[in-house]
């Protein structure tokens, strides 16, 4: 791997993406409308009286943390897609590049949108709803990175399908993550859901840092247990996304899928 071209990658879409503010707004757009529903929201319940507990908070820490996810997957999908739409791809891959130069510049710049967003994100939810983020202290790291690789390698996924199965797909980019919201207990407890459901929950990464924010917000320390879980999960997700997008990857070149991408 080949730093350089790796670099390369990434300020080429930063470059793309500051010399487009419509892609600037848009990149944050999305985030803050979130907040503040979600914001409102839990400024609403907590005045409904003591039946509702001060944690009710966690709303918009869920909401932060979701994103974090989101952007991560859109960091790296979108990127595919933004040189598919350029007609882009063929130049990449026709020159040097290797393919974990382009999935590692992908990340990189899914980690770039995330940080901005969550800077975002927490300054305008501590001056609206008095809620820091940054009091979740240490723990805030690895739920973070947890949320980050599960992001990435949905992403790989997702682009994988793309490059099989073409711009027909596109909506997979922004459907796919939607799909295991329901199973992550974004808002709501894993013991919310039906009991047959809690297993499958159990089984996404996202799960364990949702319920880690949860356990830290009501002060009951680090959660070991579910940081534990979540990156063992996390390294089966990675594996099988590498294997699933270089399979893809391989059918799509063996079969001449890459050259319609630069004529579509």
């Amino acid at each position: 791997m080949k730093l350089h071209r790796v670099f390369a990658l990434v300020q080429r879409h930063t470059f793309l993406i500051r010399r487009s503010p419509p892609r600037m707004i848009e990149m944050v757009f999305w985030p803050v409308m979130d907040l503040f529903v979600w914001g409102f929201l839990t400024v609403y319940l907590k005045k409904l009286g003591p039946a509702v507990p001060a944690s009710i908070t966690f709303l918009i820490g869920a909401m932060i943390f979701w994103d974090i996810f989101f952007r991560a997957q859109q960091g790296v999908t979108m990127s595919f897609i933004e040189d598919v739409w350029a007609k882009n791809l063929l130049n990449l891959f026709v020159s040097p590049l290797g393919l974990d130069e382009f999935l590692s510049a992908t990340y990189l710049i899914g980690l770039i949108k995330v940080t901005v967003i969550v800077l975002v994100l927490s300054g305008l939810a501590f001056v609206f709803y008095d809620f820091n983020l940054y009091g979740l202290g240490l723990s805030l790291i690895p739920l973070f990175a947890n949320l980050l690789i599960m992001g990435w390698a949905f992403g790989m996924f997702t682009t994988a399908l793309i490059v099989r199965f073409g711009q027909s797909v596109e909506a997979l980019a922004w459907g796919i993550p939607f799909l295991v919201q329901p199973v992550s207990a974004v808002f709501y407890p894993v013991s919310a859901l039906p009991a047959w459901l809690q297993p499958i929950a159990l089984c996404f990464p996202s799960t364990h840092s949702f319920e880690g924010m949860r356990q830290v917000l009501e002060g009951k320390g680090f959660p070991m247990h579910h940081m534990l879980w979540g990156f063992g999960l996390n390294i089966l997700f990675l594996l099988g996304a590498g294997w699933f997008f270089s399979l893809m990857f391989k059918v799509a070149r063996e079969r001449g899928y890459l050259a319609k991408f630069g004529t579509q």
